[in-house]
């Protein structure tokens, strides 16, 4: 691993690419956790991340590892070299094998286009990388003889040096160290020795002077001990080494011998090794007297551990891995009633809570397994009253050793602090729900106001005859009504309930379609630059909820930036594991990301903990409703996805939109626009379900105006009727909220099973989304939202009626 290039690898890796007609060849290395490229052709870099590595694939296959379309293979399919740059399409791959079969990378070749691999060119594949591990081998031969020899010459130095070092270590070891010579005599005359070399050490230790050496230990030291001769005497004699200890107490000098003879039988050399081990018989000495003191210690604490035991307020036991006591303490009488005799020999659950008895048997069974398990469970009492019992245990060989605490006041005060949570939740609840209603009261008044009013003066003045200028009266009303309309679509967005109609969409291409209307939205003053990801996911969402979410987001950073600045509009792909799903309050997984930023004021923490709320606004009075941020938080979170926040005061604010990736192609707005493509005049009959009078006979006036035919009931049973009567019905429009037991989707299920493939038109003005599949209909269904215009209604009545004729 990370060695410089070498002229033989590249030529292999050169050769490869030529033989197998491929733009791109690698000898690829892998090891410690990461892989290594010793040669490349047609890749420019020296080693790419072990994750987007396809040779970790190879490694898992015999010999060779061969793939015509990576976009296929599921393995690779997501892969960052597939999906973006360099954009790699066919891999081989053959494995490059060590003598005993370990596979420590590959020689593989690449290719920009899908394409297959003949039988030649894998066997080529093969052949190559044999050639590589030749390569391999060769080098590792030439450093192990490279090594081998530095070894030899080591060992020269070591020998030249030799006998400096023996001497070296001989005068400097603290071992005391001598070579004498016996005399046996013969039979009659007494053993005899004399020192022929020692070391320092020797002198030092026995006190004899150098003088002593090749003198008769008789002669020069008469007073030594006789023993001394016979047990060196038979060493000599026998051959056979022996050890022991001199010394006395006395004097305070132990020596601790060792004696072997050095030649064969007629050599009567020995060499004698002693240490002084005057020290070590002290300490020996010292350890007796201290064992003796600690048995007198543990005596103590063991009669300080049986007062504890019968004294402890808290419960102590002794318990086997089957959950049986096998023995208790005294506080078991006085925290439970049981005498120790009740409880010895049974199982531990027969005392506790049967809600309890399975977290019981997982802390016994985690200490059979070595772990320190802490719970809580509630025990019986004798009494039929419980206790909380707070329990520390830790195993100790085939038994478990516990102590437990009677927890149960606190729990009841633990009980009494949530209970007054409660409360408090409550009480904030009902000042949210009473903001929330004030808001919502004082702009539905304001919206009211302008309808009523305009439509008052209407009615004046066609009562006056004066029939002049009506229009503005008219466009009054019905801008207030569509503003109505927008408040409670935010008012349900914040809350996750509004009926979506998601489909797979391209995000980038929603964006730049709408560049346009943000440019003109935010001014001349400020500059708007997207940076579109290649190769971002689509999302199956509602798109125009997304399009309401980005240009309420610019209007903010515009007013956010009242002297200019710059907004960037930022796409991404998004995976998320644990930490950073858990970071963003959402499930590990793929998303892709919309992300908002701009250079204004920033918002400070409090407004960011707030700015989701409802009717909350920093803005002036009259100038916002406190709805933006509210709906596109609902919106994200309707849609499976999120919205974070990520600001700081006088430097700009981020607002990040993450939503998952759907698996599959996006509509097209084209496609749409040609499913959605109208005739001037229809024709048809229509079945209209609906429980209000005034919507049934809204959609009559307009539909047969149009030249549809249509007929209508107020509730699912009726309808049906309906449906059995007439011949043959084109269009189903239905409320989804009907009375009388049926919904509007049970109502379009019973009448395909009458009329298979009946177009079906759910029409609702609340988020039952459960009962349309949240969002997901059926081939043939489709869904508009109350209130709608009579506009969108007849484009999408004709949009359906024209595919339903195309497709017969």
């Amino acid at each position: 691993m990370d060695s410089p290039r070498e002229r033989s690898f590249d030529e292999l890796a050169a050769l490869t690419a030529r033989l197998c007609d491929a733009p791109i060849a690698v000898v690829n290395l892998i090891g410690d956790g990461r892989q290594f490229f010793k040669a490349e052709v047609g890749l420019g870099v020296r080693e790419t991340p072990l994750e987007s590595s396809f040779c970790v694939k190879a490694l898992l296959e015999d010999d060779l590892l061969v793939v015509p379309d990576l976009t296929k293979d599921r393995r690779f399919d997501c892969n960052p070299l597939v999906t973006g740059d360099p954009h790699i399409r066919a891999y081989a791959g053959a494995l490059l094998k060590t003598a005993d079969g370990l596979a420590i990378g590959t020689l593989c070749v690449l290719d920009h286009r899908a394409r297959e691999f003949t039988e030649l060119q894998q066997e080529t594949l093969l052949v190559l990388a044999r050639q590589v591990m030749a390569q391999l081998d060769l080098r590792r031969t030439v450093a192990d003889r490279d090594r081998r020899y530095d070894e030899l010459q080591a060992s020269r130095e070591q020998l030249t040096h030799s006998d400096a070092r023996y001497r070296t270590l001989f005068d400097s070891i603290e071992s005391g160290f001598c070579i004498v010579e016996v005399d046996l005599g013969d039979g009659q005359a007494p053993v005899d020795y004399r020192v022929i070399e020692a070391n320092p050490a020797f002198y030092r230790q026995t006190g004899f002077v150098e003088a002593i050496r090749g003198r008769w230990l008789r002669e020069a030291v008469p007073d030594l001990e006789e023993h001394f001769y016979e047990i060196y005497g038979r060493v000599a004699r026998t051959g056979e080494p022996v050890r022991f200890e001199e010394g006395s107490a006395a004097l305070g000098r132990w020596f601790d011998v060792y004696a072997f003879r050095i030649g064969d039988a007629t050599d009567r050399r020995i060499a004698i090794l002693f240490n002084d081990i005057s020290a070590r018989r002290t300490a020996e000495e010292a350890l007796r007297d201290l064992n003796e003191t600690l048995e007198d210690q543990v005596e103590q604490r063991t009669a300080e551990r049986d007062r504890m035991w019968n004294t402890s307020p808290d419960l102590m036991l002794v318990i086997d891995f089957d959950g049986v006591f096998r023995r208790v303490n005294p506080a078991w009488t006085t925290v439970l009633g049981y005498e120790p005799e009740e409880l010895v020999g049974h199982h531990v659950n027969e005392f506790v809570m049967p809600d309890d008895h399975d977290d019981t048997i997982d802390a016994y069974q985690a200490a059979k397994a070595g772990e320190q398990p802490n719970i809580q469970n509630r025990y019986c009492h004798k009494d039929g009253s419980f206790r909380w019992i707070a329990w520390v245990a830790a195993p100790a060989g085939d038994l478990t050793y516990a102590t437990g605490r009677d927890i149960t006041a606190e729990k009841a005060r633990e009980a009494e602090l949530a209970n007054t949570q409660d409360q408090l939740r409550q009480a904030q609840k009902m000042e949210a729900v009473g903001q929330l209603t004030g808001g919502l009261a004082h702009d539905f008044n304001n919206l009211l106001t302008g309808m009523m009013g305009n439509l008052e003066l209407l009615q004046m003045r066609v009562a006056r005859g004066r029939l002049d200028d009506l229009d503005r009266f008219v466009l009054a009303a019905q801008g207030a009504g569509r503003r109505a309309a927008s408040l409670t679509q935010r008012l349900l967005a914040f809350s996750r309930r509004q009926t979506l109609d998601p489909k797979p969409t391209e995000i980038n291409r929603l964006i730049a379609g709408m560049e346009d209307l943000l440019r003109r939205t935010v001014g001349p003053a400020i500059d708007i630059e997207v940076v579109g990801a290649g190769g971002l996911w689509p999302a199956c969402i509602d798109a125009g909820q997304l399009e309401n979410a980005l240009l309420n987001l610019s209007i903010n950073a515009r007013d956010a930036m009242p002297d200019g600045g710059r907004l960037t509009i930022e796409t991404a792909n998004k995976w998320l594991d644990d930490r950073s799903g858990r970071e963003r309050d959402l499930p590990p997984g793929q998303y892709l990301s919309i992300c908002v930023t701009d250079t204004g004021t920033g918002m400070s923490a409090d407004t960011i903990e707030r700015a989701f709320e409802p009717f909350f606004t920093t803005k002036p009075l009259g100038e916002g409703t406190g709805l933006g941020l509210s709906m596109i938080y609902g919106f994200a979170r309707q849609s499976g996805g999120q919205v974070r926040i990520y600001s700081e005061l006088g430097i700009g604010t981020t607002i990040c939109i993450y939503l998952p990736r759907h698996h599959g192609d996006a509509v097209l707005p084209e496609q749409e626009a040609a499913i959605a493509t109208a005739a001037t005049v229809g024709k048809g009959t229509v079945l209209v379900v609906d429980d209000e009078a005034t919507i049934r006979h809204l959609i009559d006036e307009v539909l047969g105006e149009a030249g549809y035919t249509v007929i209508g009931a107020a509730d699912g049973a009726a309808g049906l009727k309906m449906l059995q009567a007439v011949t043959q019905v084109e269009l189903l429009i239905t409320d989804v909220g009907l009375p009388n037991g049926m919904n509007g989707r049970q109502v379009a299920d019973a009448a395909r099973s009458l009329q298979p493939g009946l177009k079906v038109l759910f029409i609702t003005g609340y988020a039952e989304n459960a009962a349309v599949g949240n969002g997901h209909l059926e081939p043939g269904m489709e869904l508009l939202t109350k209130p709608f215009t009579l506009e969108a209604l007849t484009a999408k009545i004709a949009g359906m009626m024209n595919e339903s004729s195309r497709s017969s």
